[in-house]
């Protein structure tokens, strides 16, 4: 019985050591840079960024929290690529910004998602006149649905109730991001 007991205790105090360090290595700004908040396709990123004036981290942010930095990612309601764009809302934009030869397959590379997905946010940025909370509600929830909800329950032009929206995936949505953008920012420091 003592010496099932002394195993008890080395086997708890291992777990324990074990746990300890695996939290510290969570928490090691390498770790978080490499697994959890990385910059890829970060070429394509920063000229999306530039060309849209769109701070480059909000883009990783859209990224990561739209599919996890996947390119062949497809939504359930069908939404392609790293941004997960609607084919429709991608041949709209695609004629806003007069690219030729554009198709719903485009949404699969990498550069060309990007592009279209940072324009759209720099779109939805300027008619919601900078305010980050309801740019990104209209990336999630359309930008109809944002305008209602502001006449209907009077949102102001600095808005910042995240809580107040009210539909529970673009409120949870808009919190992943805004969560994700300050890890970016707190990680890497200022856009470059």
């Amino acid at each position: 019985m003592g010496c099932l007991r002394q195993v008890l205790k080395g086997t708890a105090i291992l777990l324990a050591i074990v746990a300890a360090a695996g939290y510290f290595i969570y928490h090691t700004n390498w770790f978080q840079k490499k697994y959890l908040y990385p910059l890829p396709y970060a070429e394509e990123v920063l000229a999306a960024a530039q060309e849209s004036e769109v701070d480059p981290f909000l883009i990783y942010a859209v990224m990561r929290t739209e599919s996890r930095y996947s390119a062949n990612a497809t939504s359930p309601k069908g939404a392609r690529g790293l941004m997960q764009i609607m084919p429709e809302t991608g041949t709209w934009i695609a004629g806003k910004i007069n690219l030729d030869g554009y198709s719903g397959d485009l949404l699969y590379e990498p550069a060309l998602n990007i592009r279209l997905g940072t324009w759209y946010l720099a779109s939805l940025k300027d008619e919601f006149e900078g305010n980050i909370i309801l740019t990104l509600a209209a990336y999630n929830g359309g930008r109809g649905n944002v305008k209602q909800w502001r006449r209907q329950y009077g949102w102001p032009r600095d808005f910042s109730k995240t809580e107040e929206i009210p539909y529970q995936e673009t409120r949870q949505y808009v919190t992943k991001v805004l969560d994700a953008y300050s890890n970016y920012k707190r990680l890497y420091g200022p856009p470059r």
